[in-house]
């Protein structure tokens, strides 16, 4: 789960729920790997935060959200904490064949997904090594994921 233990150069920052908040967040991230000398992992944690974060905004949008991110012995540690009680809800894969792509006339109007949303746990859990939800009292979760390097 989470780690208590504070390591030189983590990030731990208070920010607020918006769209741009996943890049800001990317990118102090980048910083760290960079420090750290890990670089090797930057693509799977940039996914990883983007994911996270898109999550907390959409669970938390324009109120305070909290990233953490941490170096452990063989991972990183990243945990996004927003204020909503709603726990994430992991939706089944569904396969695609070509025949299943088609031409959506709707695609370009404000608010369309076409059924597109709900990949991005998938996606952190296929990435991580471990990944996880943390009830926070008196509300809010920590949604958490490691990456090993």
């Amino acid at each position: 789960m989470l780690n208590n233990t504070a390591n030189a150069g983590e990030l731990d920052i208070r920010c607020l729920a918006a769209r741009a908040t996943a890049g800001l967040v990317r990118t102090l991230v980048g910083f760290r790997l960079r420090e750290w000398g890990l670089t090797g992992i930057a693509g799977d944690v940039y996914q990883v935060a983007g994911e996270l974060v898109a999550n907390a905004v959409e669970a938390a949008l324009y109120r305070e959200i909290r990233v953490r991110f941490v170096r452990e012995v063989r991972t990183v540690m990243l945990a996004v904490w927003d204020s909503s009680d709603a726990m994430p809800v992991l939706r089944p894969i569904v396969e695609l064949s070509l025949e299943d792509i088609v031409p959506d006339a709707r695609a370009l109007e404000p608010g369309h997904d076409a059924g597109t949303r709900g990949r991005g746990l998938p996606i952190v859990q296929a990435l991580a090594a471990e990944c996880g939800v943390t009830r926070t009292e008196p509300h809010g979760k920590w949604v958490w994921a490691r990456v090993a390097f």
